[in-house]
């Protein structure tokens, strides 16, 4: 079975790496971020050493998001970041094929357990199983 595991973070949490923390999001010097970057890097390759990965990306600051819908007439109606009204936003994922759900809950445990500096927001590591075949009408 393939699963998504996604990590969330907040436009707070990219400028507090970036050195520029507030009180409720402390900044992270250089050794925090190594860490952390180790840290995401061991997860993925050991899940390419189990044959267990697809893919895995970091996503670039909320900030650089971009919404599309479209008007009345169909016309894309383009909206570019930072949302002010955005708390949390998808930061990172890893595309997992599993043997089972305990097995993948395995790997967003570890991911739970990276380290980031103290007083630092705490994200829940989120799992969703891909569906493959679509919706069915039984």
């Amino acid at each position: 079975m393939k699963y998504l595991v996604m990590v969330q973070g907040a436009q707070a949490d990219y400028e507090a790496m970036a050195g520029r923390g507030t009180a409720q999001y402390p900044s992270w010097d250089k050794a925090q971020l190594q860490t952390m970057f180790d840290h995401m890097n061991a997860v993925t390759e050991e899940a390419a050493g189990r044959g267990e990965l697809v893919d895995a990306q970091g996503l670039a600051a909320p900030s650089t998001t971009r919404f599309v819908t479209v008007d009345g007439e169909g016309r894309p109606v383009v909206t570019d970041g930072p949302y002010a009204e955005t708390k949390e936003v998808l930061a990172g994922y890893w595309v997992l094929d599993c043997a089972s759900l305990d097995r993948v809950t395995e790997i967003a445990a570890q991911v739970a357990r990276c380290p980031v500096p103290a007083g630092s927001p705490e994200y829940p590591v989120v799992i969703r199983p891909i569906d493959e075949t679509g919706p069915r009408q039984d």
